[in-house]
């Protein structure tokens, strides 16, 4: 199972080992800003500067061109200048729903594959609802089953989100590996990557005036 990784720029070029071993893997590496900065404030040619900094170093340390972005913490600007750079696929800077959808506000379709703040194992840290690695799983599976149930009529997606620093801890992972072993028990569930999920999606549901 290779992932997506959402890769901070100064991160990665701090730590090209991981970089290397990402490219080896054949890893689905995210553009995650050059900085974790909240960009609300930042002015428009700073946060232009990060967006060209972070694609040029993930691309010179993978040797592959991030299509997918995703900041977590965008300005008013920041999807405008994501579009305007010309390279990204798509954007995860949004939580408001469980399948991918096209915007048209920007000069030309671009697509939205949202993020999750639900499937996320920050709320181990955040003190909302999840206290033990148990929760962790109990949550996964149930918004799996809920998902699961919907898929029947209409395919949704589930995106699950893990840091290192977080789910990587021995319960944690454990649990982890306990719902994806309860998520291969189930037959017509598609396993991928975000990569996959964009290409599909400009395939088989095409925006306004393109063909699939």
């Amino acid at each position: 199972m290779i992932p997506t990784i959402y890769a901070v720029g100064m991160a990665l070029e701090r730590n090209p080992q991981a970089a290397e071993t990402m490219a080896r893997q054949g890893c689905d590496v995210v553009d995650h800003g050059w900085r974790w900065l909240d960009y609300h404030g930042i002015d428009e040619a700073t946060e232009r500067e990060h967006i060209r900094l972070s694609v040029e170093t993930i691309w010179r340390l993978t040797g592959t061109r991030p299509i997918g972005w995703y900041i977590g913490t965008p300005s008013a600007s920041t999807r405008r200048l994501v579009v305007e750079e010309g390279g990204f696929l798509y954007d995860s800077d949004a939580y408001n729903d469980e399948l991918p959808y096209w915007t048209y506000d920007y000069g030309r379709p671009h697509l939205i594959i949202p993020h999750t703040l639900d499937d996320n194992d920050t709320r181990l840290a955040r003190g909302l609802g999840w206290g033990q690695a148990e929760d962790f799983f109990v949550s996964l599976r149930d918004n799996f089953d809920a998902l699961h149930r919907e898929g029947e009529q209409t395919p949704k997606m589930m995106t699950v989100a893990l840091h290192c620093r977080l789910a990587g801890k021995p319960a944690r992972a454990a649990a982890f590996a306990r719902f994806v072993d309860y998520v291969l028990r189930h037959d017509r569930v598609w396993i991928c990557r975000r990569n996959e999920i964009a290409e599909h999606w400009r395939r088989q549901h095409p925006a306004i005036g393109e063909k699939g």
